[in-house]
């Protein structure tokens, strides 16, 4: 089974967005050291305790201080860019550390109404252009514009020798389609969706067959997931990311992921409780033997390529055990 991390540098209580990005770094590392196939930084824009608005730089440092792992965004939000200035970026990295590179697109805003208008003006025609805008990106990346095209004379320089490897990341039958119709690779994010996860996966597969017999459809399906030694440090930890959502989800937060201490003695009022037993049902927590489990079981549902494991607890340290004890049981268990 395949691992890799998702990381969204959520800024715990007490900590600076400085720390949060050097934890960042740490994390990629432990990952390079475990045996992870790829670590991914998300890309948000004025998001309460979410620290990185750039994955492109966090690509080039993170990937300077790692060897092995590949280096992505989970992902690149294209309706705010122009598809070349894409290309450039990721080529860039891609020449500077050669077959590493994943360049993650995604259609979200990943910020508010009014950071949607500082980055791209008319954020819902600028989606409408998505599919267009991957028809440009792709070509970019493949040097592959019809003569006649205007483009077709110009080059996202540096040209790698080996090109970034371009992924859709979706929560939805519409990303899916969409990922088939390119015959690109897909995530599909199981966190933080309410579709059918395995019925869209399951169909991305059918039209990639149907559209690109010849090209394997590459799947990876993205999980929140906690895991301690014991199940109840487990639950513990799990709270604090839990307790978070249920603050954001009403306006608050600001402070960003709170202590465990603070979530085990939080009021949650029968609204909240509900909101966060429907929240831990998408989740995985437990002792790393559970973990396992829980992610054979998801694996049977799904058949996945890969898994990413996305991973939110106030404590920087619990945090990279949860990514060693799951490494540990999945790599050297199995």
């Amino acid at each position: 089974m395949k691992l890799s991390i998702l990381d969204q540098a959520p800024i715990s209580a007490g900590k600076t967005a400085q720390e949060t990005l050097q934890d960042s770094i740490k994390l990629a590392q432990t990952g390079d050291q475990l045996g992870y196939t790829r670590y991914w930084i998300a890309e948000h824009h004025d998001l309460t305790g979410l620290a990185c608005p750039a994955p492109e730089v966090m690509i080039g440092i993170i990937a300077a201080q790692t060897k092995n792992i590949r280096i992505g965004a989970g992902a690149v939000l294209l309706p705010h860019y122009k598809p070349f200035r894409v290309a450039e970026n990721y080529n860039l990295l891609a020449t500077l550390y050669p077959d590493r590179i994943d360049l993650g697109i995604g259609r979200a805003p990943g910020g508010s109404a009014e950071v949607t208008m500082a980055l791209s003006d008319n954020f819902l025609e600028q989606v409408r252009k998505v599919p267009e805008k991957l028809d440009d990106l792709l070509r970019f990346l493949h040097l592959d514009f019809p003569k006649d095209h205007m483009y077709a004379k110009i080059k996202p320089t540096p040209v790698p020798e080996i090109s970034p490897e371009p992924w859709m990341l979706g929560t939805s039958g519409k990303s899916a389609v969409l990922a088939a119709e390119k015959g690109m690779a897909y995530t599909f994010g199981h966190f933080m969706s309410d579709a059918d996860g395995p019925e869209v996966v399951k169909n991305y597969r059918q039209l990639m067959t149907e559209k690109y017999p010849d090209q394997v459809a590459k799947v990876i399906v993205t999980i929140t997931a906690v895991c301690a030694e014991t199940t109840e440090k487990a639950e513990e930890l799990a709270m604090s990311n839990l307790l978070w959502n249920v603050l954001q989800a009403k306006g608050e937060g600001e402070e960003g992921v709170p202590t465990v201490d603070e979530a085990l003695s939080y009021p949650f009022s029968a609204e909240e409780q509900e909101m966060v037993d429907k929240a831990k049902e998408k989740m995985v927590i437990g002792n790393p033997q559970e973990v396992k489990q829980q992610l054979e079981h998801l694996q049977q549902a799904y058949q996945a390529d890969e898994w990413m494991i996305v991973t939110i607890t106030h404590d920087h340290e619990a945090r990279i055990k949860s990514y060693e004890l799951i490494a540990n049981e999945i790599f050297h268990q199995s």
